[in-house]
């Protein structure tokens, strides 16, 4: 039986937080080798029909009555802009009054079936792990025809018409983006997109060791990304 999966309420900007997968399982448009979820054996970028969704945005009702958050986030093991009901499950949060934030890899952002159900939100999160197309497609493996100037040409087309807070999302990679000419091509690509923040992280976890870069450099990167485009950092 699918049911959304919830993280215990949280204050994140003095806010409190629900948190909720809304997919099942991995659907996404993306198989990132270094995905904590793992890889995916439903690579898509159509729209999913899951089952009991009715009672799942019912029990989605009553955990926002019971624990009062000031905004969910729509957090999803894959793309949760493929799910059917999305338009629903978006709707039924706005109708109590409480905000809602989106995480999207930001790809689909762009298509039109997509793009007028992601503007509902008053937050959406978008995302760049790479700056070259040959570490895109070997990375983040995503739908044969993808291309990374698609994808940050996507984001930039999406919040340029956008009127919630769009929030980009920059993962640094040891060995693939944390030097100056990848640094450079970066900050370009975040000037396409002009995001209203920045968040500037590394991989951890099982990643970390071949992956993640140290505090220092992690720092000193972010300062360059904030500092070359007059963003707000968190």
């Amino acid at each position: 039986m699918n049911k959304f999966k919830y993280k215990d309420i949280y204050v994140e900007n003095g806010k409190n937080v629900l948190e909720v997968n809304i997919l099942p399982e991995k659907y996404c448009n993306f198989d990132c080798i270094f995905c904590p979820i793992g890889r995916s054996k439903n690579q898509t970028d159509e729209v999913q029909e899951f089952d009991n969704t009715k009672e799942c945005i019912q029990e989605l009702e009553q955990k926002i009555e019971s624990t009062n958050p000031e905004l969910v986030f729509i957090n999803s093991a894959g793309e949760a802009l493929v799910h059917s009901k999305i338009d629903e499950i978006i709707d039924c949060i706005k109708s109590k009054g409480i905000k809602v934030k989106l995480l999207s890899n930001g790809y689909l952002l762009n298509d039109s079936k997509y793009k007028v159900i992601a503007e509902k939100c008053d937050e959406v999160i978008g995302e760049i792990k790479v700056v070259n197309e040959a570490d895109f497609q070997k990375l983040q493996r995503p739908i044969d025809g993808y291309t990374l100037e698609d994808h940050v040409f996507n984001m930039a087309m999406f919040n340029n018409n956008y009127r919630g807070k769009f929030i980009l999302e920059v993962t640094i990679i040891k060995g693939y983006n944390d030097n100056t000419e990848a640094v450079e091509k970066m900050s370009k690509m975040i000037r396409m997109i002009k995001p209203d923040e920045i968040i500037v992280m590394t991989l951890d976890g099982i990643f970390e060791k071949k992956l993640g870069i140290s505090n220092d450099v992690l720092k000193r990167i972010e300062n360059e990304l904030v500092n070359d485009n007059g963003l707000y950092k968190r």
